[in-house]
């Protein structure tokens, strides 16, 4: 029986206590996830691509979950996953929103690859409402990130906020 590749791709601009929900849960559907480390400049990374590889793969580490890998890549997500050997796509949902727009994104996928499979993971009740792009906001407005990342991310977007320079009236 041949082995079963699942790509999980985004941004990870920061890797939230989300994604790890899905890396966990995501990890004992496949015998190798592959956590596709993407750039996608419209959505304004905080991080470099370089950055968030080391982010993701020391949140990885931490996680201890044996056969689940980080690579970085720039093309279409069905070419990375061909290239990787990949059957599978995994895709969080958190909301009807996100539903609506990766169900067009697994319909194309589906147009280029028809081999590969996207599957949805529901976000833990707990964790729907967390979004990086939420993260950095509240952290560029000085609150509180705490609930949502890592100590170690956490730490890392503070200094990064610091460096930058804050939002709003402090």
């Amino acid at each position: 029986m041949s082995e079963r590749v699942g790509i999980y791709p985004g941004t990870f601009d920061p890797m939230t206590l989300g994604h790890a929900d899905i890396i966990r849960r995501g990890a004992k559907l496949v015998d190798r996830l592959i956590l596709g480390v993407t750039t996608n400049p419209s959505k304004n990374p905080m991080f470099s691509t370089e950055e968030r590889l080391t982010m993701v793969e020391r949140e990885v580490d931490s996680l201890g979950i044996a056969n689940v890998e980080v690579v970085g890549f720039n093309a279409l997500l069905v070419k990375f996953a061909q290239q990787q050997g990949a059957s599978v796509i995994i895709r969080g949902l958190r909301a009807v929103a996100d539903f609506e727009y990766e169900y067009q994104m697994a319909g194309m996928n589906q147009q280029l690859d028809d081999d590969i499979e996207t599957i949805f993971l529901m976000a833990d009740v707990s964790l729907q409402p967390i979004a990086s792009k939420l993260v950095k906001e509240i952290a560029l407005f000085g609150g509180d990130i705490t609930p949502f990342v890592s100590t170690a991310v956490r730490n890392e977007v503070i200094a990064r906020v610091d460096k930058i320079g804050r939002k709003g009236d402090l």
